[in-house]
């Protein structure tokens, strides 16, 4: 038997967040990403497009072990190296706290990372083989 087709790829994560509020705002707001379904008080799921964040509230009174984590970020891909450098703009200006400044990768890649109102980092990366293959599928 063959390996079945991978789909999509994977286009889902699921977070746990303190703030819920604010993670929202920062998710919608400042990255442009719009609310799919929210089935009740401590619970949205947003969409860009092609993928789903899933923003759960956390105990905000229970100790964080950080050790139980085991998500390294998430990222998001953008359609053009410049692009990486306005995402950098626009989220500096909005007072996003920084990991890195903007910076091309030896695979060609470019990138930069930033924390979101709970700390998850997040990545905006523009991945060539991953904008050619979007653009070879339309």
């Amino acid at each position: 038997m063959t390996r079945p087709s991978i789909g999509y790829g994977m286009r889902h994560v699921a977070l746990f967040v303190r703030d819920l509020a604010d993670c929202e705002r920062f998710y919608v707001e400042l990255l442009g990403m719009q609310v799919e379904w929210r089935p009740d008080e401590q619970n949205v799921y947003l969409t860009s497009g092609g993928d789903n964040l899933a923003l759960h509230q956390a105990d905000p009174n229970a100790a964080r072990d950080e050790s139980v984590q085991r998500l390294d970020h998430i990222g998001f891909f953008l359609d053009s190296p410049d692009a990486v450098d306005q995402w950098f703009a626009w989220l500096r200006d909005h007072q996003v706290r920084m990991r890195t400044e903007p910076r091309t990768h030896r695979d060609g890649a470019r990138s930069f990372y930033c924390y979101d109102p709970d700390g998850t980092l997040v990545q905006m990366i523009h991945h060539p083989p991953v904008s050619q293959w979007e653009s070879e599928r339309r």
